[in-house]
């Protein structure tokens, strides 16, 4: 029961994309998906005060939630929703969310103005190519990635979005003591994202192996569904040591 909460553009988050050749990682698979009037207008509206455009310069953060608080990047929010309550319970925390699902990024606007959030900001595009140009070195003090596409069929693991090279390209944006939480509730990719973080000396489990669910990570309803079926859930936290 994943959900689909890659940053790859879909309509759970959905038709697919082409792969283009000169691209070894790419954070999204595109589909098309149905855009409500209300998640429309979020955007029409809201954009220019919540939304981050893309720029192939380093951004300033602080300039972007006009205050000097801890940042944390969010890649892949699905509908938002868990986005949104992460927010409202850590409300001292700045969040950087990236999604190129249109649905989705509308209905995370219309929560950030249905409950006030001023701590979110939202970005439309892919998020492999914003860490790689947009995020300073030493920028961000967390990063959430939660229920990305685990590509069931073994020949469809290489599109995988958490392998050593992607991992390899966030660290540097993490300051040191700044963590990255994962979240599957596909226990091979579990396995594979273990491995992966496990492979870069600069990080350091919390857990022996895999963490107990942090307080700030609700439940989502794909995870409750999974979990009534019999189906497990692995958050892995490590933390950048050097």
């Amino acid at each position: 029961m994943t959900e689909q909460n890659d940053s790859i553009l879909h309509d759970e988050n959905g038709g697919a994309v082409s792969e283009d050749p000169k691209r070894s990682i790419r954070s999204f698979v595109l589909r098309q998906g149905h855009m409500t009037a209300a998640q429309q207008r979020a955007i029409d509206t809201l954009w220019p005060q919540f939304g981050v455009d893309y720029q192939s310069s380093p951004v300033d953060l602080n300039r972007c939630f006009n205050r000097d608080n801890p940042k944390i990047l969010e890649i892949g929010f699905g509908m938002g929703t868990a986005t949104a309550e992460i927010a409202k319970r850590l409300p001292e925390k700045d969040f950087l969310a990236i999604d190129v699902h249109g649905p989705g990024v509308g209905n995370l606007l219309k929560l950030v103005e249905e409950q006030q959030l001023g701590n979110i900001r939202v970005m439309r595009h892919d998020a492999v190519e914003v860490v790689e140009n947009m995020l300073a070195d030493g920028s961000l003090d967390g990063i959430h990635i939660f229920f990305p596409d685990p590509w069931h069929k073994k020949r469809h693991n290489k599109r995988r979005l958490i392998q050593t090279p992607f991992v390899a390209k966030l660290l540097p944006k993490l300051k040191v003591g700044g963590y990255i939480h994962l979240a599957t509730d596909w226990e091979e990719y579990a396995v594979q994202m273990l491995e992966v973080l496990q492979g870069f000396e600069a990080l350091q489990n919390t857990a022996e192996h895999y963490a107990p669910t942090p307080d700030y990570r609700p439940e989502t309803k794909f995870e409750a569904r999974g979990k009534r079926l019999g189906h497990g859930v692995w958050d892995l936290v490590f933390v950048r040591k050097q």
